[in-house]
């Protein structure tokens, strides 16, 4: 495979994971959903350093320093950093590992707006 072409699969990774996040909100597990959409933000924010690097990261320490690197070079990443990082605390952190989704809208949006993310991550990729 091309990196283009692993991009292009994890960017459909990403809004896959999403979609079993929203099914799993709507079946009425939060805890779920907000630990799939975190997995979209992760897999999105990884096909976006690929797409700029070559490289893809293999931990999540790794994603949040490539993250960070790539607003230096464009600052249009930049929208994506608060995202990304809320998402990690509060729904990788609080909600799926603690079991506190609350505010319970605040977790729902934040995983109902996932898509954006992907879609926005998917546009500074170059696609």
């Amino acid at each position: 495979m091309t990196i283009t072409a692993d991009v292009y699969r994890i960017f459909a990774d990403a809004g896959q994971v999403h979609a079993e996040a929203l099914e799993r909100l709507e079946q009425g597990d939060i805890r779920d959903a907000a630990e799939k959409a975190w997995c979209a933000t992760l897999r999105a924010t990884n096909a976006l350093i690929l797409a700029h690097t070559g490289e893809e990261p293999e931990r999540t320490t790794y994603s949040r320093i490539g993250l960070e690197r790539l607003t230096q070079r464009d600052d249009r990443v930049q929208s994506l950093v608060n995202r990304y990082f809320s998402r990690q605390s509060s729904l990788h952190g609080d909600c799926f590992y603690l079991g506190i989704c609350e505010p319970v809208d605040l977790i729902e949006r934040r995983i109902r707006e996932t898509n954006q993310y992907i879609q926005d991550a998917e546009a500074l990729a170059g696609l």
